[in-house]
C-alpha cells in the first residue's frame, strides 16, 4: 500500500488544550482512524533557534525533544494536517511518501 509517513517535532513540556502536544497528536490521529502512532524522547537535539538540549540525570523535565510518527493513507494524512492547521498548532512537521504493508499473521 502507499501512503504518508508523518513526523512531528515538539518539546515534552509543550501543551495544547490541556494536553502535552504529543498526547494531543496521538489522540487526534486515533480519532481519525490512523492505525498507529508512536512518540519518542530524544537523547539530544536542537531546534530552529540552535539551542542544544541534552538529556542529563539532573536536568529538569520538559526541554527534551519529542518525535511523533504516523503512517497513514493519503486521505488520513490530508485530514490530519488540515486539523493541525485549523488548530493553529505551532509544530514542525514532515510528510514523506511511503510504501507500507504487513508480513506474517
Amino acid at each position: 500500500m502507499r501512503g504518508s509517513h508523518l513526523r512531528f517535532y515538539t518539546y515534552e513540556n509543550r501543551k495544547h488544550k490541556g494536553l502535552a502536544v504529543y498526547e494531543w497528536l496521538l489522540e487526534r490521529a486515533r480519532d481519525l482512524g490512523i492505525h498507529g502512532g508512536s512518540a519518542f524522547r530524544a537523547l539530544a537535539g536542537f531546534g530552529h533557534r540552535g539551542v542544544m538540549h541534552e538529556q542529563h540525570f539532573v536536568e529538569l523535565a520538559g526541554e527534551q525533544s519529542i518525535l511523533i510518527e504516523f503512517i497513514a493513507d493519503e486521505d488520513q494524512a490530508d485530514q490530519f494536517l488540515t486539523l493541525i492547521n485549523q488548530e493553529e498548532l505551532a509544530i514542525f512537521w514532515m510528510r514523506s511518501e511511503v510504501e507500507y504493508g504487513t508480513s506474517g499473521s
